[in-house]
């Protein structure tokens, strides 16, 4: 894919007093600060329903922040393609020889400015195990991870640590698991468990600096 400078930071101040302004409407607030430098993985959860990605798009507008979304390349057809290309979304070719991990990893190889979100639970309904592949996309790539939050029980719209992955997927999940366990979803009997699927799946190889 060709490479990009496009700066996920590069909000209008239209967009982003509208978006203070339907948060104040709408009663939420946000909390945290964007973290640099300008690559990196934010996770999307809870997901218990639609309204959360409505939700997120809006606060990362407050934060005056971008995100990238990777969607089904089906989901790009017209009249929806443009209006999901306009709120970030990428598509991916999910029949492509290469697995998504390794197409993600290369679009922050190919950008100087790249900020992808990612909700690790995959679905609306209840699950027993979050997806793994933000995680090995972060590692893969050498960037860290943002955990990003929606708490409908204190309507808080959130960007919390920065956290960089050590390769004990295990490990790991457990300091994600403990930080969402105070994270109230809007449906909290669909809530799913921050758990990676067991066998863990091998890590890809992380790019050499320079």
């Amino acid at each position: 894919m060709q490479g990009t400078s496009d700066n996920p930071f590069a909000v209008s101040s239209f967009t982003h007093g509208l978006a203070k302004l339907l948060f104040r409407l709408a009663g939420w607030k946000t909390e945290g600060s964007v973290h640099q430098p300008p690559r990196f993985v934010i996770i999307a959860a809870p997901h218990t329903t639609n309204w959360d990605g409505v939700i997120l798009v809006v606060a990362a507008y407050i934060f005056k922040l971008k995100l990238t979304w990777f969607l089904k390349d089906s989901a790009f057809v017209w009249p929806l393609g443009p209006i999901v290309r306009f709120f970030g979304g990428v598509p991916i070719d999910r029949h492509a020889r290469r697995n998504v991990v390794a197409q993600a990893i290369d679009q922050f190889a190919d950008r100087t400015h790249f900020v992808l979100a990612v909700p690790p639970e995959g679905t609306r309904n209840h699950s027993t195990h979050w997806k793994t592949g933000f995680y090995h996309i972060a590692h893969g790539a050498r960037v860290p991870i943002v955990l990003g939050y929606l708490d409908y029980k204190r309507k808080v719209a959130g960007l919390g640590p920065s956290f960089v992955t050590t390769g004990d997927i295990d490990a790991d999940f457990e300091v994600f698991a403990e930080f969402y366990s105070h994270v109230t979803p809007k449906f909290p009997e669909l809530k799913g468990i921050v758990a990676p699927r067991p066998p863990v799946e091998a890590l890809p190889e992380r790019r050499a600096i320079g």
